[in-house]
Order: C-alpha cells, then sequence, then structure tokens
C-alpha cells in the first residue's frame, strides 16, 4: 500500500535527518576516541601534575592537530547525506570551535533524542502490542492506564521526530558559519569572480559587435555599392529605354544610395574603424563633422583607455548627439571628453528645449544600460526650457 504524500515525506525527511545525525554521532565518537588516548597513555603516571595537564589539555591539543581531518569527514558527511557543499578554507578559530564544542554538543543532543524521545516513546506507544506478551504488568493495571501511556508515547515519538530535524537544522547552519571560509573574502572572491565573468561577457559584446561591422561592410555594404554603380551603368548608357523604364531604374540608384549611406551611419554606430585606429579623437571628430548642428569638441586624453570603454563613450557621444538633433531642437552642442587618472569623463551639452527623461523610453535607457556594462555612472540634468547635459564618467581599465 502507497502512503500518502504528505506521511511519506515526513517519513522521508525523518529518516534523512536521522542517518544525518546518526553519522554526526559516529563522527564525534572517534572524535573521542582521540581525546581518549593521551588519557590512557599518561593517566598511571607517577607525576600529579603532568597528570593532569595529561588529562585535560593533551587530548585537546591531539583533537586540534587532527581538527582539518575531522573537518573533512564532516564536509563529507553534509556533501552526502544533505547535498550542501561547504567550501573550504575553513578558518582556524572557528574550525576548533565547531570540532571541540558545538559538533559534540550536537550529538549529545542526537544521543538524548534517540536514548529517550525515540527509544522510550517507541516502548511507550506500542504498550498495547508487547504488554500482553509480559502478562499484566504492576505499573499499568489497567487499560485506561495504558491508553495514557501510549498517548505519551506518541507525543515522545512527535517529539523525537521534530528534534531530528531541529537538530540537523542546527548543525547545517553551525557548519555553515564556523567550518566555511570567512564570509566577507568568500564575497570578495564572488565580488572578484563576477567582475571578471562581466569584463568577459563586455569583451565578447564587443567583439561581436566589430564582427558584425565588418561583415555589413565586406559583404552587404559592398554588394549595394556594387548594385549602384550598375544601375548608374544603366542610367547612363541605355538612353534607349522607355520613360517607365527610366523611372523605375532611377527609383532604384536613388534607393540604393539611400541604402548605403544608411548602412554606412549604421556601421559607424556599430564600431567605427577609425575608432580602432587613431582613437576616440579621431572618431568623434568625425560625428561632429557630420552632425548636422555645430558640435564643439574638447578632448584631452593623453593614454587610450581600454578598447571597450572607447567603445562605450563612442557609443554615448553618438547616441547623445542623435537625440538632441532629433528631439532637442538645440542650435548647438558641446562634447567634452577628459582623463583624470583612471576615470574618463564625457559631458555633452546642447541648447536645447531639455525635458529629457530615460523613464520614458527613449534612446537614454539604451545609454545607461550601457554605460552600467563597465561599472560607469551616468548623470542627466535636463530641466524643462533646457539645458541638457548628460554626464558620464567610465574606468579605463576593465
Amino acid at each position: 500500500m502507497k502512503l500518502p504524500t504528505a506521511p511519506r515525506a515526513a517519513l522521508t525527511r525523518l529518516r534523512r535527518d536521522a542517518v544525518f545525525g546518526l553519522a554526526g554521532i559516529s563522527v564525534q565518537f572517534l572524535a573521542l576516541l582521540v581525546l581518549s588516548v593521551p588519557w590512557l597513555v599518561y593517566s598511571d603516571t607517577a607525576m600529579p601534575l603532568l597528570g593532569v595537564l595529561a588529562a585535560v589539555a593533551l587530548p585537546v591539543a591531539a583533537l586540534a592537530a587532527v581538527s582539518p581531518a575531522f573537518t573533512r569527514m564532516q564536509r563529507r558527511r553534509f556533501k552526502a547525506l544533505l547535498g550542501i557543499d561547504i567550501p573550504g578554507p575553513a578558518r582556524r578559530g572557528p574550525e576548533l570551535r565547531y570540532n571541540l564544542l558545538v559538533g559534540p554538543a550536537i550529538a549529545c543532543g542526537g544521543v538524548l533524542v534517540w536514548g529517550f524521545a525515540l527509544v522510550v516513546g517507541l516502548a511507550a506507544s506500542t504498550v498495547f502490542v508487547w504488554s500482553p506478551l509480559g502478562g499484566r504488568l504492576k505499573f499499568l493495571p489497567t487499560a485506561m492506564a495504558a491508553t495514557y501511556v501510549t498517548a505519551v508515547g506518541l507525543a515522545l515519538l512527535a517529539l523525537a521526530y521534530w528534534l531530528t530535524g531541529a537538530l540537523a537544522r542546527a548543525d547545517v547552519r553551525a557548519a555553515t558559519a564556523l567550518l566555511g571560509p570567512d564570509p566577507a573574502k568568500a564575497l570578495e572572491r564572488r565580488v572578484e569572480d563576477l567582475t571578471e565573468r562581466r569584463a568577459g561577457t563586455v569583451d565578447a559584446a564587443d567583439a561581436e559587435r566589430r564582427r558584425i561591422e565588418r561583415d555589413l561592410h565586406d559583404g552587404a555594404q559592398q554588394r549595394l555599392v556594387s548594385m549602384a554603380v550598375n544601375l548608374g551603368l544603366a542610367k547612363a548608357t541605355l538612353g534607349d529605354l522607355p520613360e517607365e523604364a527610366r523611372k523605375v531604374i532611377d527609383e532604384a540608384h536613388r534607393e540604393a544610395k539611400e541604402a548605403i549611406e544608411e548602412l554606412n551611419n549604421l556601421v559607424r554606430g556599430l564600431h567605427p574603424a577609425v575608432l580602432d585606429d587613431r582613437g576616440l579623437d579621431a572618431a568623434l571628430s568625425g560625428i561632429a563633422a557630420r552632425a548636422p548642428l555645430p558640435v564643439r569638441l574638447h578632448i584631452d586624453i593623453p593614454e587610450r583607455p581600454a578598447p571597450t570603454v572607447e567603445a562605450v563613450a563612442y557609443f554615448v557621444v553618438s547616441e547623445s548627439l542623435a537625440n538632441t538633433t532629433k528631439h532637442a531642437q538645440a542650435t548647438g552642442a558641446d562634447v567634452t571628453v577628459v582623463r583624470t587618472g583612471d576615470i574618463l569623463r564625457v559631458v555633452i551639452a546642447d541648447d536645447g528645449v531639455g525635458g529629457a527623461d530615460p523613464a520614458q523610453g527613449s534612446g537614454l535607457t539604451g545609454l545607461v544600460g550601457r554605460v552600467g556594462s563597465v561599472d560607469g555612472t551616468f548623470d542627466l540634468s535636463s530641466p524643462r526650457g533646457g539645458p541638457t547635459v548628460i554626464t558620464v564618467e567610465l574606468p579605463c581599465v576593465l
């Protein structure tokens, strides 16, 4: 017969916690043997002072010496029976506290649970089963008394079930806190690991953008140029075409040139070749020259930052000036890029109408995310009526 889900889960949990607790008691029994060896060796000595020291100090010192081995045993116990992985290395002081104090205390609690609550509870709850086998006992003169004993036994079994789980949970908390590495150092290592992973992800994304730029430049862009040249030749050489056909060729030629221009803008927005070859100064000068409004540049970068940081700075300036052109109704803009120490500071200001807000879902949201990908800071000041000032600070080294 298959048990219902709740009782089956309770029995599974009890079996798991009980096996885990018994394994802990076994480990502590081994520790007791280690404690007893020096005591047995020196307990019959004729030197009282040495005997006292042997009985107290030497066992503790012996257990402290083998404490790392017991720590490894405890970690294997947690991993095998509960699936809890406690990483190392352990700190010496907390490790000794667990192996000398906490572990033995929890093991003693387990012995009490098994020796009293479980054994006595099991015997009392089954009194109606075994009492007829030995005849009527003097301390159970009536069936009513046996009923009370059974109820007490069931209560003790419930207490044993709860205490077994409570001891297992207490052991997990204590071992996690005392047998693991220093939480501050573990957090520091975690931050370093996440920082390295994030830098790798950012670099991979930047490399992918460069690959797309190369594919567009060497593939689709060249095909469009070839098509535009062929259409231009067709316009120049095929003079006897009907007027309708000439209009179709003219329209196709014009759209091909517009597509080439749009693709050029897209490629430059992804990652222009001049940024790799000559750096931010030359790349931003190209943006300023192509902008439909006057852009004043001030660039002071004595040493080039990391390529990924350069790409983010270029994207910030390019996208900000594009937003200015589309929405700000500005008559001019100022772009300042200055490196101070390990910080690259980018400021884009315009004299437009203001009111820019990243929360409205504009291109500013993408800027905030792009800056945050390299641990940069983004600050926007854009009151109604203007001016709009975007200030970005980027770490030069990732």
